[in-house]
Formats: C-alpha cells, sequence, structure tokens
C-alpha cells in the first residue's frame, strides 16, 4: 500500500516517522509534500521517504489502493483538493483527513462524488507514539479501508473507530485533556515546590507518577477495574491520601474537570456551527 502525505507539519512528520520505524509501511512506499517544501525534504532525508513537487503527482504516485492523507490546516483543504478532484474520481485512493472541525459531509462536498473518506482526530502526543486518535470513515469507505486506517494511527499510539457525532466529546477527553493534564502535573510539581522539593525533580517526581497511575488504570481495565476502584486501593481509613482526595473534591475538582470539558465540547460545536 502506497501513502502519501499532503503536509509534512508536526503532525503528519509524527506519523510518517512512526509507521516507518513500526514497519507498518515502508518508507519507499511513502510519498510526501508541503506547501514551501522546507519540512518535507527534511522529513525525507530523516525518515528515507520520497518528496514530490505536487499534490497532482502525490495523487499519481500514490494510486489505486492507496492513501492520500490530508495534513492541512482546515482552511487549506478547499484550495488543495479543488485540483484534485478529477484525478481522485480516476484513481479512487482512499482520502484521510486530519483537519480539526471539518465534518465529513464538508469533505465529501469538495470531493469526487462516491469517494470514500475516513475523518482521523489524533491528539499531540502522537509526537512521541503514545497519541490516541478517533478514527470514522463515510458510508462509500469500506471496513477494510478503516481498519487500515486504524493500522497507520497504532504506530503512534492507540486508534478506536468511533461515530462522527462523538467527535466533539473525543476532542476534549483526548485532543484537549493533555493540556489539562500538563496542568495537572504542573500543579502537584507546585505543591511539592511549596513544601520543599526542586522544582525539576517535582515535575519529574508527578509526571512519572501520572505515567504510572495511567498505565495502571489501563492495564486493570481488562479485569475490570476502574479508576474509582484504584482509588479505593489507595486510600485507607483516616489516611494521608483520603484527607487529600477529600480537599480536593471540597475544592471542586470533578466537577472542574467536568466543566473544562463541557465547556471544550461547546466550543467545539459553536466553532461548527459558523
Amino acid at each position: 500500500m502506497k501513502v502519501g502525505f499532503i503536509g509534512a507539519g508536526n503532525m503528519a512528520s509524527a506519523i510518517v516517522r512512526g509507521v516507518v520505524a513500526s514497519g507498518s509501511v515502508a518508507a519507499e512506499d511513502i510519498v510526501v509534500t508541503s506547501a514551501h517544501g522546507h519540512s518535507a525534504r527534511a522529513l525525507a532525508r530523516e525518515a528515507g521517504v520520497d518528496v514530490l513537487e505536487t499534490n497532482e503527482e502525490l495523487v499519481e504516485q500514490v494510486g489505486a489502493g492507496g492513501v492520500v492523507v490530508l495534513a492541512v490546516k482546515p482552511h487549506v483543504i478547499p484550495e488543495v483538493l479543488a485540483p484534485l478532484r478529477d484525478l481522485l474520481a480516476e484513481y479512487g485512493s482512499l482520502v484521510v483527513s486530519l483537519a480539526a472541525g471539518t465534518p465529513l459531509a464538508t469533505l465529501e462536498g469538495m470531493l469526487p462524488e462516491g469517494q470514500a473518506v475516513v475523518r482521523v482526530m489524533p491528539n499531540v502526543n502522537s509526537q512521541i507514539r503514545a497519541g490516541m486518535a478517533a478514527v470514522c470513515g463515510n458510508a462509500e469507505a469500506t471496513d477494510e479501508e478503516v481498519d487500515a486506517v486504524v493500522g497507520l494511527f497504532e504506530a503512534v499510539g492507540a486508534a478506536i473507530v468511533l461515530p462522527e457525532r462523538d467527535f466533539a466529546a473525543f476532542s476534549a477527553v483526548a485532543g484537549a485533556a493533555p493540556a489539562f493534564v500538563f496542568t495537572f502535573i504542573d500543579a502537584l510539581a507546585r505543591g511539592g515546590l511549596k513544601n520543599g522539593l526542586p522544582k525539576a525533580k517535582a515535575v519529574r517526581i508527578a509526571a512519572q507518577t501520572v505515567l504510572g497511575s495511567a498505565r495502571m488504570v489501563l492495564e486493570r481495565a481488562a479485569d475490570g477495574v476502574t479508576p474509582a476502584d484504584l482509588v479505593d486501593t489507595v486510600t485507607s481509613p483516616g489516611g494521608t491520601t483520603i484527607a487529600g482526595v477529600v480537599a480536593m473534591e471540597e475544592a471542586g475538582f470533578t466537577p472542574a474537570v467536568v466543566r473544562g470539558v463541557q465547556a471544550t465540547i461547546d466550543r467545539d460545536r459553536a466553532l461548527a456551527e459558523g
């Protein structure tokens, strides 16, 4: 399978490095373009992929049975797709969009009739191969095509198939939430700083604790253990941990997180509506 990336920014570069490193797609089967060429050439030197001069060449090289990944800003997509309509109709390559806030219906309106399209929402952690992505195909995309896209993004973390109606919630829980978690880690470190820990060491301690706690949640989920169950394993009657948990809840910890998620979803929907 040939894969072409239109755009070679941070997200596209992370995906290319990940799929090449994992062996899921060979470097010689990947082609890239970028608006000014600089980022594409840098990626080619690093990952061993090929750089093409035009997007038209990219579609031709990817060909039937290949994947064309739109890794450009949402406002650029119309001008990128306009000159490619006829070629995409001729070759029938699968189109994959990484553009936030650009629904499948909008993409279909810019593509040939009957074009298979898959929309993907990755998150920033894909840059270190620990990302989380949501994947959704239109009616023309086959299960095999959707699964192939899931496989691409599993090379840089985890990926799940999710109905497009749930993408707004996903954007809050996975897309925006890294910022929430970074804020939490910084807050933990500040608590340590207040009590004498050097800031750099406090950040390292907090970050490793969050990393280990996340792994614990994922590994124990297979046994039906919930995050709330894990809280109970750490807290003991009258102990220090429950004192801290109660103090955080009294300060509005859980409601604040839920409100943050909801505010993100509301903003996402407002932007989508125009």
